[in-house]
């Protein structure tokens, strides 16, 4: 058992694009997602010329000041998700513009779970122990019942079914914190839209953590697309993201 307190997080996935021969149009970013932004946003006017000179990185800032972000939507980008909690999950999906790939409990034994602490919780010795002591005994009451409950479905003959049937009743025990891994992919304006609403203060921490994390992979990623975010921390010391663009 190892007690977690920071997300990691893994680009695993990322558009490519092939430009067709037949538009006389040349950019100069590298960058294949953000080529086939840019493309997309071309194409709805036929505007291949570029008599201004408009770089790649000015045309995608033009789209985030006019709100036509729908144009967004072409580029994708996966991420493995891991040291995160239960809880972090049932928040992620929610945001039904991503599609998610979650670790199945059912099959999955939990004898060896890991657990994500809260900063608030790790930062008392007092409340430390308490979160401590409550995972171990939930840990411990889910060995014991995966134990029992494989045992009364003895007779069932699938080695791998009496499995399910025994972890799908033995997790009831475990608490939201138990450590979750899953894939994540969206398109960019649906992950603009994660880190307008999940990158705010007002967020819940574990998931403001997640979404900082995110950020930075997707700048390195995008520059383009997500650098007008701005990384602030204020006076009472919460650390969040903000950006001038408020369309979705």
């Amino acid at each position: 058992m190892s007690i977690l307190r920071e997300p990691q997080v893994e680009l695993i996935a990322w558009t490519g694009f092939v430009k067709p021969d037949i538009y006389p149009w040349t950019t100069d970013s590298e960058n294949e997602g953000e080529q086939l932004i840019e493309f997309a946003g071309r194409m709805c006017y036929q505007s291949w010329n570029n008599p201004s000179g408009r770089t790649n990185r000015e045309y995608i800032e033009n789209l985030l000041k006019q709100g036509h972000l729908s144009v967004l939507e072409h580029a994708q980008a996966s991420f493995a998700l891991s040291g995160i909690s239960r809880s972090c999950s049932h928040e992620l999906v929610r945001h039904r513009h991503f599609s998610f790939s979650q670790l199945s409990q059912r099959y999955v034994a939990e004898d060896e779970a890991n657990f994500v602490e809260p900063d608030t919780i790790a930062a008392d010795p007092r409340t430390h122990a308490i979160f401590l002591e409550a995972v171990e005994a939930a840990r411990q009451a889910y060995s014991q019942l995966n134990d029992l409950l494989e045992e009364k479905f003895g007779e069932v003959p699938s080695r791998v079914e009496r499995r399910k049937l025994a972890r799908q009743a033995a997790r009831a025990v475990l608490p939201n914190a138990t450590e979750t891994r899953l894939v994540m992919t969206g398109n960019l304006r649906a992950w603009r839209h994660f880190l307008r609403l999940r990158g705010s203060r007002h967020a819940e921490a574990e998931i403001r953590k997640l979404a900082l994390v995110i950020h930075r992979k997707l700048v390195e990623l995008a520059p383009g697309v997500f650098s007008d975010f701005q990384v602030t921390t204020g006076s009472d010391g919460v650390t969040d993201l903000v950006t001038p663009y408020t369309a979705d």
